[in-house]
């Protein structure tokens, strides 16, 4: 047991070293601003029900770790193929905290005027930025990010939509930056990865 308790905090440790190394100050901002606490491996509070309303937090058990970990090993050829790898996992992840959070049903593009306010089996995008944001430092602390680090979130305004903000990651070698929006699909949908410039446009 005492073993265990040792590796454990070794990984956490190494995960708090990255996140100091790497990992923009603003991400971790915004997760004391909404009052969270950092993710780790084994615990996640997942924010629903808009502006974090409703937080509920989800338990991952090794056997989780060895999914997520299969399916980033299936991007660890180059960049394209590690952001394919992280639309995947975030898909999965809707999928696992779903009947923990009651968000198995969440609609694309919820608002005021789509879903509603206070409605906890939905995302708006502050929700879907935060939980992104702990996916990928939970990808960052079980070092399966290979060719991404994590940036600072980004947000837009359209006249379509309002205001809206989204997770983003960097291209080590290139630093370009893409966007990680699940905000934009219904619930385990593969979210829009795209280049800065493009989710700035709209698409």
């Amino acid at each position: 047991m005492r073993h265990v308790a040792i590796v454990l905090v070794a990984l956490l440790t190494a995960g708090e070293s990255a996140a100091g190394e790497e990992i923009d100050h603003a991400v971790l901002t915004m997760l004391q601003e909404a009052s969270l606490a950092t993710p780790n491996p084994f615990r996640v509070v997942i924010c629903h029900g808009f502006g974090c309303t409703f937080r509920t937090e989800i338990g991952l058990a090794r056997g989780d770790h060895a999914h997520i970990a299969a399916m980033m090993a299936s991007g660890s050829a180059s960049a394209q193929a590690e952001r394919a790898a992280i639309g995947r996992t975030e898909a999965w992840f809707e999928q696992r905290i779903a009947p923990a959070t009651g968000t198995a049903k969440r609609v694309a593009r919820a608002g005021p005027l789509v879903g509603g306010a206070g409605d906890s089996t939905q995302f708006d995008c502050v929700d879907t930025t935060n939980n992104t944001n702990s996916l990928l430092l939970i990808l960052d602390q079980l070092k399966l990010l290979r060719h991404h680090t994590i940036a600072a979130p980004a947000s837009r305004f359209l006249l379509t939509e309002g205001p809206h903000n989204t997770a983003v990651i960097k291209d080590r070698k290139t630093n370009e930056l893409w966007t990680v929006d699940p905000w934009t699909h219904k619930g385990s949908e593969v979210p829009d990865i795209w280049p800065l410039a493009k989710w700035k446009a709209g698409g």
